[in-house]
């Protein structure tokens, strides 16, 4: 999962940044509130942790301008203030969740989960598609029973494409959640993976395989029991 940090003590994005790579998450670090607003705006977050105290202005008012814009990411205030008027202020303007300094990064990654499952209709921490199964805490899949033997990426891609199903995601959408901008490969590397990935889930389930094709614009997962199609281009929720 892609997750944007607003955070202006370095040592600390930092410090958070690594932690949360070692949960498999793919972090982006900004200073203040307009590079975050920027980012916003121009790539796709699964999640946004935002600073209330940054230095040039109050991460409340970024939080406000977010969703005066339109930005539907879900956004979790990290903060040292323990006030419970601050709490009720921040999840007032829109924030999703309020998490307290300090914090243990097994809660901060298992409450990022929960707001992005909710966030995308989905209540428990395993996504069921047809016989596929994505178990999003242990980071694995199983088809008919089995348990699928992915690489990182593989499973990044099925679980970007899963929690997201119905919707065509392009390949700069899936690029940007698998590398976040840093030593991009090819973008032909999405179609290798894809590949990949496809005969992986097609032996398992015997041939029907849950990712399509929607040709010029990018891929989709489509659980076999709906009937119907319905596109949508935004990554976020």
């Amino acid at each position: 999962m892609k997750v944007l940090i607003v955070e202006d003590d370095g040592l600390m994005a930092q410090t958070i940044a690594a932690l949360l790579g070692q949960k498999k998450f793919n972090a982006t670090i900004v200073s203040d509130g307009r590079s975050a607003l920027e980012m916003m705006e121009l790539y796709p977050f699964d999640a946004v942790l935002l600073d209330l105290r940054l230095k040039q202005e109050s991460g409340l008012d970024v939080l406000r301008e977010a969703r005066r814009k339109g930005l539907t990411y879900p956004i979790l205030i990290l903060s040292g203030d323990m006030e419970i008027s601050t709490k009720v202020a921040a999840l007032g303007a829109g924030a999703d969740d309020y998490i307290t300094k300090p914090f243990k990064i097994d809660e901060l990654s298992a409450r990022i989960l929960a707001v992005v499952r909710r966030t995308n209709g989905h209540i428990n921490t395993k996504v069921t598609i047809g016989e596929l199964v994505i178990d999003l805490d242990a980071r694995t899949a199983t088809a008919q029973g089995k348990l699928l033997t992915l690489t990182s990426k593989e499973y990044d891609i099925l679980e970007t494409l899963a929690l997201r199903k119905g919707r065509t995601l392009s390949k700069d959408m899936l690029m940007s959640q698998l590398y976040g901008g840093v030593d991009e490969p090819s973008i032909k590397i999405i179609d290798v993976f894809i590949c990949k990935l496809r005969k992986k889930l097609c032996d398992a389930l015997d041939g029907n395989c849950p990712i399509q094709t929607v040709w010029g614009r990018g891929y989709m997962m489509k659980d076999p029991s709906d009937t119907s199609i319905q596109e949508d281009f935004a990554l976020s929720a």
